[in-house]
């Protein structure tokens, strides 16, 4: 069974362009990323990529339920206890986000190291929970009492990526789609007298 690090490791890998950091974090990032994309042929579909890690995310979600303490049961677990999961998770995250107190506050690409904590990046923690969401129901959950999709855990990851949006310099706004080429409308032409109402020349 993975553990937690070897988790987010492999799902921070899938999301590098959202939680790539600006400093000696990125040497880390890239190093997950060519392992999981060598380990695996080039024709694989990505379907298959999604499901394996989808496993692992279910499996190691089961294992912090039953070393919780005391015990939990997946009936019993509740949008409180994925909050619970989502902050323990950030003791192995790689993504620096600054403090406001921090002189590299809202900087893109801060010149210097500081003491500000590593967290898990919010696109890393938005697809865990989307996989972990469908998961549940797989797995015979009832889509009414999945707790990935409670409201407290919706909240918490618009907190997330605001916070770290400021924090980091840096936007999660979905480019928009690019609208297709408009043809050239014809110029109109020049008003024309109504039928009867020839114009006579002198």
């Amino acid at each position: 069974m993975d553990s937690i690090p070897e988790l987010m490791e492999s799902s921070n890998s899938e999301h590098t362009s959202m939680s790539t950091d600006t400093n000696t974090n990125n040497n880390n990032n890239s190093a997950v990323l060519v392992g999981s994309s060598s380990s695996s042929p080039v024709s694989a579909p990505s379907s298959s990529r999604y499901e394996n890690q989808k496993r692992r995310d279910w499996n190691t979600f089961g294992q912090y339920l039953k070393n919780h303490r005391p015990p939990l049961s997946l009936s019993r677990c509740s949008g409180a206890h994925v909050l619970e999961f989502l902050r323990y998770l950030d003791q192995f995250g790689k993504t620096k986000v600054h403090t406001p107190i921090c002189p590299f506050f809202g900087h893109p690409n801060p010149p210097a190291p500081c003491p500000c904590p590593l967290r898990q990046a919010w696109g890393s923690l938005d697809a865990l929970i989307g996989r972990l969401r469908a998961a549940f129901e797989e797995n015979g959950g009832k889509p009414e009492a999945n707790p990935f999709g409670a409201r407290a855990v919706r909240l918490y990851l618009r907190e997330v990526r605001d916070l770290q949006s400021k924090a980091r310099g840096i936007s999660y706004e979905k480019k928009k789609r690019k609208r297709p080429p408009q043809q050239l409308t014809p110029s109109v032409p020049p008003l024309l007298p109504p039928p009867g109402h020839a114009t006579h020349h002198q």
